[in-house]
């Protein structure tokens, strides 16, 4: 079988499209891949952050669609990062630039978009449903309330206010300032919300924090349910875009351009809020192809990567050359 390497603000994936397959993996097959190839330590060359599958669809006006498997072999709802990077994959075999692409929860649009940069494809992704109900989250705070919008949390010991937001993943965002962004703290209170033990998410939560650069400009550090810390997260960054238009809107715009930096990089978020009807974000960001991996289905079931063929795109380098453009933070 053959594996793409990709990311979106270095967001990494192994792609797989299934449909190539001499026959249909089973779900324990899809969670040992998973875990054996995105593994850091022992896993395929680097690993990754995660397993995009892409299958065909049986929607109507569909072009096809994406399963999100975590590195621990978890699924996720949704990934804006992938999406964009499985937008790309079905725009080229396809030959389509705007079209459908099946997640768990809703039929999303994408389009292939002007470049960042010399050499860095863009696309954009379509991120909703939005929720703020404690149900959709899998929440389980301050004494049964059913959202939490810039507040403190009594069953944490801290004086950082959240406020918790489903896109549809659930996240949890805190503004914060420049030490706390770069301190440890996110890290500590990431384990401990996604430890499976925990009151509040029983079931885990993408946790991050945001620092307000300038006008219509955020920093966004994420510690992701299933992966840890990552270099970006789509959703986080989209959610972490709209709460910022919620709480901040004399410096974060509803309908603007929004500039997301990230460990990994940046993208651009536009927010459309409205009190009449069900808010999204556009997700625009680079959908950047590093290696295609030929590798046996037997020998990845197995945890065997000594035979592997791989293939450069060096689509990184113009990626990097990106990078350096923009401000450090």
């Amino acid at each position: 079988m053959q594996l793409i390497k990709v990311h979106g603000s270095e967001n990494d994936f192994y792609m797989l499209d299934v449909t190539t397959l001499d026959h249909q993996l089973s779900e324990s097959e899809i969670k040992q891949i998973a875990i054996n190839i995105c593994n850091r330590k022992a896993g395929l060359i680097d690993g990754a952050d995660g397993l995009l599958l892409i299958d065909k669809s049986d929607h109507i006006n569909v072009l096809g669609k994406m399963r999100v498997i975590n590195a621990d072999g978890s699924e996720a709802s949704m990934c804006g990062n992938g999406l964009r990077c499985v937008a790309r994959y079905l725009a080229e075999k396809n030959q389509q630039q705007s079209f459908k692409i099946e997640t768990m929860q809703a039929d999303l649009p994408v389009a292939k978009m002007p470049s960042l940069s010399k050499g860095v494809e863009t696309y954009q992704a379509h991120i909703s449903p939005v929720s703020f109900s404690a149900n959709d989250l899998g929440m389980r705070v301050n004494a049964g309330e059913d959202t939490l919008i810039n507040q403190t949390i009594a069953e944490l010991n801290t004086k950082l206010k959240f406020t918790a937001i489903a896109v549809p993943n659930p996240h949890l965002i805190s503004f914060v300032d420049e030490t706390t962004i770069s301190g440890d703290y996110l890290g500590e209170l990431g384990h401990y919300l996604n430890n499976k033990t925990n009151s509040v998410f029983p079931d885990g939560v993408n946790v991050s924090f945001v620092r307000i650069l300038g006008k219509n400009q955020i920093f966004v550090r994420t510690f992701e349910r299933g992966v840890g810390y990552t270099d970006a997260c789509g959703t986080a960054m989209s959610a972490s875009s709209l709460v910022s238009v919620l709480l901040h809107n004399d410096l974060i715009e509803n309908n603007a351009k929004i500039s997301v930096c990230n460990p990994g990089g940046m993208v651009n978020t536009v927010v459309h809020h409205s009190d009449n009807s069900e808010d999204y974000i556009d997700l625009i960001g680079n959908a950047t192809f590093m290696r295609t991996i030929d590798i046996s289905l037997d020998e990845t079931l197995a945890g065997n990567f000594t035979n592997i063929d791989i293939n450069e795109t060096k689509e990184q380098a113009s990626y990097k050359a990106f990078i350096k453009t923009l401000p450090k933070v």
